[in-house]
């Protein structure tokens, strides 16, 4: 293996896009910028709120649904591990300091890390927050709406002199969609930023939450703004494709459900960020978003593609096997073998199935439950396989770290149906302790070609075509400007 990313970065001869590269927010100079910003946005009363905590990350983080305290459930180190056990508190998510100096230093500054992406291999870099990954999923609406504004504002500044080399993304608060939309608004269409973050939201269970809003935090749903949604979200969709912003998803479900260890982190965080995509992946896709909305394509992160692969040929099986077609098929045939199912009941039945033959006519509507079976493909407009590959293959990409074999599943035509390549990408998650040393990046996502569990060709859609595809494909201008711009050009004339 070649450790030397500048050798691999040569050898191969195209840009290296990260679509996930993560800044460490120093909290004390975070602290002062989101004091000052939030009183420019909204007045001096919120301002003494905001300056008043010493610890604000502890204090967002008290304020956020279930789903924020997988970054740090606040009350955990408040307990003995006896009351841990017994309220079966998360372990807040924690990572190892870096040992590397340097890269710690990059992580924290934006000039260093421009200055040393092509030391490290990497051509271009889309951000992501790391402590801030909680607040849109503030609970309190004002103080969600103002802190996400303030950090969207903060980063248009701190970026704006690196633009060539990286661009942060946008914090989009996904309650309901008119926020949505007005921060939309505010962070693409004023502030210049180029990428929108959302995600899945946590709500109450209505029933559970009118007698008992003491149990929220460990009884709660997930609205996922496709099937079962709490709002319609198609005019924020709409929006989207008006304003042609890329759409990623960095969120995990850890300290969700069977996630909750009170002792082990790694219990908790292993698989979450799959956990979290798929749920969204799979409800936007069969609440039609795809179908609805031809022009917006959803990014992935930090989740890999082992589960992409496993969602594309379970969608195209069970549509061939319970399309509405074939539905009303199987419908029709069970009612026209009536006679024939009740004649070999008689004969191979024994006395207790005999005595209950009467009941047996209206087994077919009990087993739907009603009298027209439900079309769960409905929303997608689905007419062959063909379909599924539109909606899904050409709109769905997925973030998978450097270390992550589960890319290679994604380009394996031999075993995904049709033979389609879904759209696996690398999202190093740099700055995080995935990452012990920046310039293993792109050596450590190499050895998929070194190991022939990826051919040349596919590394190259791994690391450029497909992010390219992603984000120029919504935006034809997002890599204006960019250290991108010149070759996208000259290859493609």
């Amino acid at each position: 293996m070649s450790y030397d990313p500048l050798a691999i970065r040569r050898e191969i001869g195209h840009p290296v896009i990260d679509s996930d590269s993560h800044y460490t927010e120093f909290m004390p100079v975070l602290r002062d910028q989101l004091i000052e910003t939030v009183g420019d946005i909204a007045g001096a009363e919120m301002r003494e709120r905001i300056a008043a905590p010493n610890d604000l990350r502890s204090y967002l983080l008290s304020y956020t649904s279930p789903i924020g305290q997988a970054f740090g459930a606040g009350t955990w180190a408040k307990e003995t591990p006896e009351e841990r056990q017994a309220n079966w508190t998360p372990v807040p998510g924690w990572g190892p300091p870096h040992a590397h100096a340097l890269d710690r230093a990059t992580a924290l500054i934006p000039k260093l890390r421009a200055e040393r992406l092509e030391e490290i291999g990497i051509d271009f870099a889309v951000l992501y927050p790391s402590s801030a990954l909680i607040f849109p999923h503030i609970e309190e609406a004002e103080l969600r709406q103002v802190i996400c504004r303030a950090m969207n504002v903060i980063n248009a500044g701190a970026y704006k002199h690196v633009s060539e080399r990286m661009t942060p993304s946008a914090a989009i608060p996904m309650m309901n969609p008119d926020e949505a939309i007005a921060e939309l608004d505010f962070a693409i269409g004023e502030l210049g930023l180029k990428v929108a973050m959302f995600g899945s939201v946590a709500r109450p269970i209505r029933a559970i939450h009118k007698d008992h809003p003491e149990l929220y935090k460990s009884v709660f749903r997930i609205d996922s703004l496709g099937i079962d949604s709490e709002h319609d979200y198609d005019p924020f969709w709409k929006r989207c494709e008006e304003l042609k912003v890329p759409l990623v998803s960095h969120g995990g479900n850890a300290a969700v459900g069977w996630r909750r260890s009170p002792t082990n982190y790694i219990f908790n965080q292993t698989g979450c960020f799959a956990d979290a995509g798929e749920v969204l992946c799979r409800s936007l896709f069969l609440g039609g978003v795809t179908r609805r909305f031809p022009s917006l394509k959803f990014q992935f992160l930090e989740c890999g593609a082992g589960w992409a692969t496993t969602l594309y040929s379970e969608l195209v099986h069970r549509w061939e096997k319970r399309n509405r077609k074939a539905i009303e098929e199987l419908l029709e045939g069970a009612r026209a073998s009536a006679d024939e199912f009740l004649r070999l009941l008689d004969e191979h039945g024994d006395a207790a199935l005999r005595g209950h033959l009467e009941d047996m006519p209206h087994a077919i509507q009990m087993q739907l439950g009603m009298a027209i079976p439900p079309d769960d493909f409905a929303a997608c407009e689905i007419e062959s396989v063909e379909d599924i590959e539109a909606l899904f293959v050409d709109r769905f990409y997925f973030g998978c770290e450097a270390d992550d074999p589960s890319a290679a599943w994604a380009f394996n035509g031999e075993v995904n149906p049709g033979g389609v390549q879904l759209r696996a990408l690398l999202g190093s998650d740099m700055g995080h302790w995935d990452v012990p040393d920046m310039r293993g990046i792109l050596p450590e996502a190499y050895e998929l070609v070194e190991n022939g569990q990826m051919s040349r060709e596919d590394f190259r859609h791994f690391l450029f075509d497909f992010p390219y595809e992603f984000f120029a494909g919504v935006n034809p201008d997002f890599f204006k400007g960019t250290t991108v711009e010149s070759y996208a050009r000259e290859t493609a004339q």
